[in-house]
């Protein structure tokens, strides 16, 4: 079992690593198209991918949840991704803030690295709460 710190510290790398592939996807989109949505759309697309990269982290090696079936993990991410909405607000709130305040790319990634920090560890309480809690089956 893990420590405290050692989750605590894994918990941290895992989200960095979500971070930099939900950044990441939004920079190339914004490399790629720069059509009139092109900032919300980078912003979606970083979202699903930062979504399915924590996701997959956070199951095996943070909550080490082993899915009964195909239809049980895809319930579980549906939950877990009803669980990031309320995040995604705090997130997708800071990086459109800082967007509108400060007009730069750089700022606006900046947003999105402040908000996704408080939205990782807001997501990590309801996660363990009510995604993947140890229940008898």
């Amino acid at each position: 079992m893990f420590s405290s710190t050692k989750l605590a510290i894994n918990y941290a790398i895992f989200a960095l690593i979500a971070t930099a592939a939900n950044i990441g996807a939004q920079d190339l989109v914004i490399r790629t198209y720069s059509g009139a949505f092109d900032i919300l759309a980078s912003v979606v697309v970083g979202t699903g991918v930062g979504l399915v990269v924590k996701y997959i982290l956070d199951k095996r090696y943070i909550f080490r949840f082993r899915a009964r079936s195909v239809a049980h993990d895809t319930q579980t991410f549906a939950l877990y991704t009803v669980m990031g909405l309320a995040t995604t607000v705090i997130f997708w709130g800071f990086e459109f803030g800082f967007q509108y305040i400060f007009e730069t790319k750089e700022m606006r990634y900046l947003g999105g690295v402040i908000g996704l920090a408080i939205g990782y560890l807001t997501k990590y309480h309801l996660d363990k709460r009510y995604v993947f809690r140890t229940e008898a089956v």
